[in-house]
């Protein structure tokens, strides 16, 4: 098998033999799976096995796999020259149109990666409030800066560790914590160190310990508290940004953060993330202002090229309701099974994305529902996809994805074979 000739010489070289933690299937056994190409909703491996892709690298690839038109324009400006480390017609125009689709983003940074603009944000609240503290929710993770490392989601779920080691207490102790949809939580925290508080931090719809949607008046109850304490509201829609419709999840559901940090699906696939917000925040930064940030490859061309012509393909496509129903037609034939057969299974969705909880019979609203899941039956329940040709995120703890590039016969598909194999969990 190449996969596992692959990962026997990339652990001699790559710490675990992986870039990114969670591509160790460490929570689902097994040797990961190598990738050779992929088109559309497919995927093949070095191994010649072909899967219908829900993971979707993380959430870039919206449109589907290798989308012809986003190839064409990255060649293009590939061809021009891979880059400059000097400004490019590209970085303005997609800086142009996100600022358009984004009504309360006056001005944007483009950076490389999710975890660049969460550490960018913080660092403008900081500077912007004169204050030092951060309240973040259990379970939502925003990248690996030190002090979003503190009760984190996603790959550290998934590892079975809550913080990382290396974090200096010291950053530790300015961040606050609070369960997700706990307003409660919040505004107890903000009534005792309000005055000490830069901003709030939160994934619109948490989509890193698994999908969990915010409460009826959650995400405008953090905006009321925030300006009531003149802290700042970030909404972190690495995620979220663009995956709903044409536009942020924040505006989509009229909710105005002083700062959005943006990534994956802006991208199209190539590494762009970017922060925005407010012209009298946006200006701390340099050159302007006195909060430094820098970056070689900001505003790649070839990356923004990929990202511009997918944000463009889907204002003029607008795909959001096809996917919206594909998604909701899996979600809603899983969760129909599973009540039939009395299977503590639930599969929350919200437009393209959705999770399969094991052990639970309905949605989700924190970190302390999400944990009791039960990850073996997951862990299961993933081997046995896996062989029929379903390729999944690997981690109870992530969300799934469905793009534009899945047809009905697709979702047909996947669940027979997610039926089958929860058949199976259930009754071997």
């Amino acid at each position: 098998m190449k996969s596992d000739d692959l990962f026997a010489r990339a652990v001699k070289c790559i710490p675990g033999g992986v870039n990114s933690p969670v591509r160790a299937f460490k929570s689902v056994g097994g040797t990961p799976v190598f990738i050779d190409r992929a088109s559309g909703s497919r995927l093949w491996s070095v191994d010649g096995t072909e899967y219908i892709d829900y993971c979707s690298s993380w959430g870039p690839c919206i449109l589907g796999n290798a989308h012809p038109d986003v190839l064409k324009a990255a060649e293009m400006a590939a061809h021009k020259g891979l880059t400059f480390g000097a400004c490019t017609e590209g970085e303005v125009e997609l800086a142009e149109f996100i600022c358009d689709c984004i009504p309360s983003i006056d001005l944007i940074r483009l950076v490389t990666s999710g975890t660049e603009a969460v550490m960018t944000a913080l660092r403008l609240a900081r500077a912007f409030t004169g204050r030092d503290k951060i309240i973040k929710f259990d379970g939502c993770y925003h990248g690996h800066c030190d002090s979003m490392l503190v009760a984190a989601g996603s790959g550290l779920l998934t590892g079975g560790i809550s913080s990382s080691k290396g974090v200096q207490q010291s950053i530790a102790s300015d961040v606050f914590i609070a369960p997700y949809n706990d307003i409660r939580s919040v505004k107890n925290i903000l009534d005792q160190h309000g005055s000490s508080i830069a901003a709030i931090i939160v994934e619109p719809a948490a989509g890193n310990m698994g999908l969990v949607l915010p409460d009826n008046n959650f995400l405008e109850s953090l905006r009321d508290l925030a300006d009531r304490h003149k802290c700042l509201l970030i909404c972190d829609e690495v995620i979220t940004g663009f995956r709903f419709g044409p536009s942020a999840y924040s505006t989509l559901y009229n909710i105005e953060p002083d700062i959005i940090t943006l990534g994956k699906i802006i991208g199209g696939g190539l590494p762009v993330a970017a922060i925005g917000g407010k012209s009298a925040i946006m200006e701390q930064l340099a050159p302007l202002g006195p909060v430094y940030q820098a970056g070689t490859l900001s505003g790649n061309p070839v990356a923004v090229a990929a990202g511009l012509t997918t944000l463009q393909l889907l204002r003029r496509l607008d795909p959001y309701s096809r996917i919206e129903k594909l998604c909701s037609d899996l979600a809603s034939q899983i969760n129909s099974f599973c009540k039939t057969n009395n299977y503590p299974v639930f599969t929350n969705q919200k437009g393209s994305l959705f999770t399969i909880y094991f052990g639970l019979k309905s949605e989700p609203h924190n970190l302390d529902d999400v944990r009791q899941c039960d990850t073996s039956l997951f862990t299961k329940f993933f081997r046995k996809i896996l062989e029929k040709g379903i390729y999944f995120p690997p981690s109870q703890f992530e969300t799934a994805f469905v793009s534009a590039a899945h047809t009905e016969a697709d979702i047909d598909r996947t669940v027979s074979v997610f039926c089958r194999a929860i058949t199976e969990l259930f009754t071997e």
